[in-house]
């Protein structure tokens, strides 16, 4: 049997009704096999990332425990994304939903297809402001602790959704 691993997972939309398309990606994540949805972060209306024109994006967190090993929930994740008409043409544009695995417990992991923790995360406040939320003393192997790495970066104007 394999053991329970916290992992969690940055969630990001910004094309077909941005905040729907975040809270229908936490119920979604709740139902992937050998998986239990355990936290939520609030939504954060933050701006876009990266040289492409286009709106602003709706951003959270989601905690997870799960038995599925890092490439099999990554599968699982794309899987979710397409269902949602995600369609990658273009790096950092507009997307109906962006799945992203940020940490897989405590273990560093780096392939062709992915790579754990997620690159950049501790220079993105899109990222840390709603994974303090729900893990703020996480320590990010090999990056630091998460309310360490938001304090360091300037305000983005990054704010909470309220709805």
């Amino acid at each position: 049997m394999i053991a329970w691993m916290p992992a969690y997972i940055g969630i990001g939309s910004n094309m077909d009704n941005p905040q729907q398309k975040v809270r229908g990606a936490f119920q979604a994540l709740a139902s992937l096999p050998e998986s239990l949805l355990v936290s939520r972060s609030r939504l954060y209306r933050t701006r876009p990332f990266g040289p492409v024109q286009q709106g602003d994006f709706i951003n959270a967190v989601a905690g997870l425990l799960t038995q599925l090993l890092p490439e099999r929930l990554l599968a699982e994740m794309r899987a979710l994304e397409t269902a949602q008409g995600r369609q990658r043409a273009e790096r950092w544009g507009p997307r109906t939903l962006d799945l992203d695995l940020l940490v897989y417990g405590d273990r560093t992991i780096k392939t062709d297809s992915l790579e754990v923790p997620h690159p950049g995360m501790a220079e993105r406040g899109f990222v840390l402001a709603p994974l303090a939320d729900i893990a703020p003393t996480l320590f990010v192997p090999g990056v630091g602790r998460v309310v360490d790495l938001l304090q360091r970066l300037p305000d983005a104007g990054i704010e909470a959704v309220v709805a």
